[in-house]
């Protein structure tokens, strides 16, 4: 099996790379900036809105894990061109190649206004928060798309935020161990005839306000919780659209200035 990681050398695709590692499976890497290879990784450069580039990349894959983009606010064009485009010339070329499942890292920020509730579903309607979120928005519509055109299957994971520690207090609620990613992607890459999903991309945090039922029907199963850190996490509780809403802070920074 060959499964393509755009995005390659990002902090998402990094802390995924071993964790998805397989007998029998190669992961191949894009990135504009090209990853160091590991065993049973294959290494390309080019860009997501090169159509030639993803022709190649896409060529002889069973998957594709879509993480390249712009991974916070910026501007407009480049927000359009890079995450929009991007994943529209990625779905595409996929496609095109006869690749019969591909992965979208979509975010919290899709539905950024939407308020804070207890279980949240994951196909809540899109609230973006910023020209970022817009774009996330836009991706799990193409990913539609691509699947009701072409009978793709297409999982869009709503990440909360992926990193080594939760980022924050914030991040007590919204974190996704780098080990639950490993088990969540592992579970959209093998489970069979998907269609069309969205799921949510948490851990099961004591204060997760996000529904995990999607994800568990695809045979996800966290085994983390970000309220080990909170004794270590300091600093003021979220008030006011940072405490009523998804997107937190997200709400109020900004639009399209660079973060």
């Amino acid at each position: 099996m060959r499964v393509l990681l755009t995005g390659a050398a990002g902090g998402v695709a990094t802390l995924l790379r071993p964790r998805l590692r397989r007998d029998g499976r190669v992961l191949r890497l894009l990135d504009v900036t090209a990853p160091q290879a590991l065993a049973e990784e294959e290494v390309l450069t080019g860009s997501v809105t090169d159509p030639e580039a993803m022709a190649v990349a896409c060529h002889d894959v069973d998957a594709v894990i879509h993480l390249g983009g712009h991974s916070r606010e910026n501007s407009w064009a480049e927000t359009v061109e890079v995450n929009i485009t991007g994943t529209q010339t990625v779905l595409e070329a996929a496609q095109k190649a006869g690749v019969p499942r591909v992965i979208l890292a979509s975010s919290n920020h899709a539905v950024g206004f939407r308020e804070v509730t207890e279980e949240l579903p994951a196909e809540s309607t899109p609230r973006p928060d910023t020209f970022y979120g817009v774009s996330k928005a836009a991706i799990e519509a193409l990913g539609s798309l691509y699947h009701s055109r072409f009978g793709m299957d297409v999982v869009c994971i709503r990440i909360g935020s992926c990193f080594e520690r939760p980022p924050g207090v914030r991040g007590l609620a919204t974190w996704l161990s780098p080990d639950d990613a490993g088990r969540l992607f592992e579970a959209c890459l093998t489970f069979p005839s998907p269609g069309y999903r969205v799921v949510w991309g948490v851990s099961d945090n004591t204060r997760r306000v996000y529904s995990l039922a999607e994800a568990e029907a695809l045979g996800y199963r966290s085994l983390d919780d970000a309220e080990k850190f909170a004794a270590e996490i300091t600093g003021p509780a979220p008030t006011g659209a940072a405490a009523k809403y998804v997107g937190g802070p997200f709400t109020t920074t900004p639009l399209g200035i660079p973060n």
